[in-house]
C-alpha cells in the first residue's frame, strides 16, 4: 500500500497513515505544480538554492505552511551538503533560512526536534527523504539522503541522536521513506558500488548488475536495511512506490532534466 497519499487539490502528497495516526502531526512532500515559479523551475519550486526567483520561492513556501496550519515563522531548514550529520533544533533556531538561504542551520543533511510549532524541512530532486517519529517522546527526524548520505548510513546517525537527545527507544521509532529516483532509473558505476558495499551487509538487496560495469542501485531499499539493522522494527517502516524519474509530470528530477530543475520539499511538524 501507498504510504504518501496523492492530493490533486493541495499539490503535495500526505504521509496519511501518521497524520491519521497523530492528528496534530503534519508529515508529507510537495510536487512540482501549483506554485508561482517560471520555467526552468515551473511552478511548485522549493530550493531558494537553484537559481530561481526568490520571490517566488518564499511564495510557494507561503503557500504550504498555510494549507497545513503551520506558521511560516518555523519554516526550518538546513544548508545540505550531502553528509551524514544532523542536528536538533529547537524553537529558538526555528525558521532559519525560511526566506534567506545564507542563514540556514549549519552544513547538515539531517534535523530533529521534539517541539510543537517548528516545522522542519528539507529540499530533493532525487534524492530519498527519510522521515523520522517516536511517538513515545514525539521525537521527530527528516534526513536527506542521496547516496552519499545513504552510504555514510545517516539514517542510522539520525536513530543515535534521537536515543542521546529524547532518550528515545529505537523499537518505538517509526520511519518513513519517502518519493526519491527508483532502482528502475537509478543507474551508478562501480565507483559508487564500491561503497555501497560498505554500506550494509545485505547491500545486494539493493543492486541490480546490468553489465558493462554498470548498476541499477536503489536507494530506498538500501536505507531501510540499513534502518532495520540498527533497530527499528520493519512494521514500523512505510515506504513509497512513486519515482521522481519516472514521474517528472509529478516532480522535478535532477537526473532526468539534466540538473536544471526546481526542488521539491518533504515537511514535518508537530502543530
Amino acid at each position: 500500500m501507498e504510504a504518501f497519499i496523492y492530493s490533486d487539490a493541495s499539490h503535495r502528497l500526505q504521509l496519511m497513515e501518521w497524520e491519521q495516526a497523530y492528528p496534530s502531526l503534519a508529515a508529507g512532500f510537495t510536487l512540482r505544480s501549483g506554485g508561482q515559479s517560471k520555467a526552468p523551475y515551473a511552478s511548485n519550486n522549493f530550493g531558494l538554492h537553484v537559481g530561481d526567483e526568490p520571490a517566488d520561492v518564499i511564495a510557494n513556501r507561503r503557500t504550504l505552511c498555510e494549507q497545513i496550519g503551520m506558521s511560516f515563522k518555523m519554516f526550518t531548514c538546513a544548508n545540505q551538503v550531502h553528509g551524514n550529520e544532523v542536528v536538533q533544533v529547537t524553537a529558538t533556531r526555528g525558521g532559519a533560512g525560511s526566506t534567506d538561504s545564507v542563514e540556514t542551520i549549519g552544513d547538515v543533511d539531517g534535523m530533529h526536534t521534539n517541539e510543537a510549532g517548528v516545522l522542519l524541512a528539507s529540499f530533493y530532486a532525487d534524492c530519498v527523504p527519510l522521515y523520522f517519529l517516536d511517538p513515545q517522546t514525539r521525537a521527530i527526524g527528516l534526513a536527506h539522503a542521496g547516496w552519499k548520505g545513504t552510504v555514510a548510513r545517516i539514517s542510522a546517525k539520525m536513530l543515535n541522536a534521537m536515543q542521546q537527545a529524547y532518550g528515545s527507544e529505537v523499537d518505538d521509532i517509526r520511519v518513513a521513506i519517502g518519493p526519491s529516483i527508483g532502482g528502475c532509473c537509478y543507474e551508478v558505476d562501480e565507483r559508487i558500488i564500491e561503497q555501497v558495499r560498505h554500506a550494509s551487509p545485505q547491500w545486494q538487496r539493493s543492486v541490480t548488475a546490468v553489465g558493462n560495469g554498470k548498476y541499477m542501485l536503489d536507494l530506498r531499499t538500501l536505507n531501510e536495511l540499513i534502518v532495520i539493522e540498527s533497530g527499528v522494527l520493519p512494521k514500523h517502516i512505510v515506504r513509497t512506490n512513486w519515482c521522481t524519474s519516472c514521474r517528472t509530470d509529478l516532480f522535478f528530477s535532477h537526473r532526468k532534466e539534466a540538473g536544471k530543475t526546481g526542488r521539491m520539499a518533504s515537511y514535518i511538524g508537530w502543530k
